[in-house]
């Protein structure tokens, strides 16, 4: 048993590493239940290691999904690979910047975040349905926005990280064309670096709380690997319907936590 918590702790972060791990794989933004669910199971913990923490658990479903997604879509490399490095590079970059993030403002940040892209969700229910690629006999133009793509939303995810796939597959399929599963291939390359690069700079920091984050990281595994054989079964229509449902509960419970710092 991990020291200071509870069984029922411990479970709910274990199934939160889970639904993390499938969301992730199959829609993006596994954060988006992942970091509320610390928020809710840690609330002692300082924003920095909520942060490190949860890259901890990511990087083990992004890890087994990127290699599921790579053997069974076979995502075009010369597009995924300079979008990956972008990604490092930014995340990195917005690690550093996590560290300025105050305990007082990081409720209301992952509230808004929430908000968001869960509405985002609702209101994109047919998203890269159909690949129609833009830029196609402009090579450098297309390599050029994927790079930029790669260095923005690896960015955030570096400085703060809820729905970085979704940011991902959103801006691959309505800024180069992808259809969701290509889309979501490369994203799943690109978070697997930004994860990696946000942990060169925590980890050193002594910022990552390990124990629990290996109890995400065993969740994320097998909802990585679950929810990326789905998705390219399937596709994610029947998991939007889990994921808004999940996401409309942490808003409720971060807002009201949100209310009360406010308030109270």
């Amino acid at each position: 048993m991990i020291e200071g918590l509870e069984p029922g702790t411990l479970a709910f972060l274990a199934l939160a590493g889970f639904a993390a791990g499938f969301i992730d794989a199959v829609v993006g933004g596994g954060g988006l239940v992942q970091l509320p669910a610390l928020l809710v199971g840690l609330p002692g913990a300082t924003p920095v290691q909520l942060l490190a923490t949860n890259k901890l658990g990511s990087i083990c479903g992004t890890s087994v999904s990127s290699v599921t997604y790579f053997r069974r879509i076979r995502p075009d490399l010369r597009t995924a690979v300079p979008l990956a490095l972008a990604a490092f590079v930014g995340s990195a970059a917005g690690a550093a910047l996590a560290f300025l993030i105050s305990k007082e403002a990081f409720n209301p940040i992952i509230l808004v975040v929430l908000v968001a892209v869960g509405a985002y969700t609702l209101l994109k229910p047919s998203m890269g349905q159909l690949q129609a690629l833009r830029f196609g006999h402009a090579r450098r133009r297309h390599l050029g926005t994927a790079v930029i793509i790669g260095l923005v939303v690896g960015a955030y995810d570096g400085a703060l990280g809820p729905g970085t796939g979704s940011f991902f597959v959103f801006a691959l399929v309505s800024a180069l064309g992808y259809g969701f599963l290509e889309a979501s291939a490369k994203a799943k390359i690109a978070n697997l670096a930004t994860n990696l690069a946000a942990l060169v700079v925590f980890v050193p920091q002594g910022a990552v709380i390990w124990s629990v984050g290996l109890l995400l990281g065993a969740g994320n595994v097998l909802g990585g690997y679950l929810g990326a054989r789905v998705a390219v079964a399937r596709g994610s229509r029947f998991v939007r319907v889990v994921f808004v449902v999940i996401v409309l509960a942490f808003i409720l419970k971060i807002g009201w936590d949100t209310w009360r710092q406010f308030t109270g």
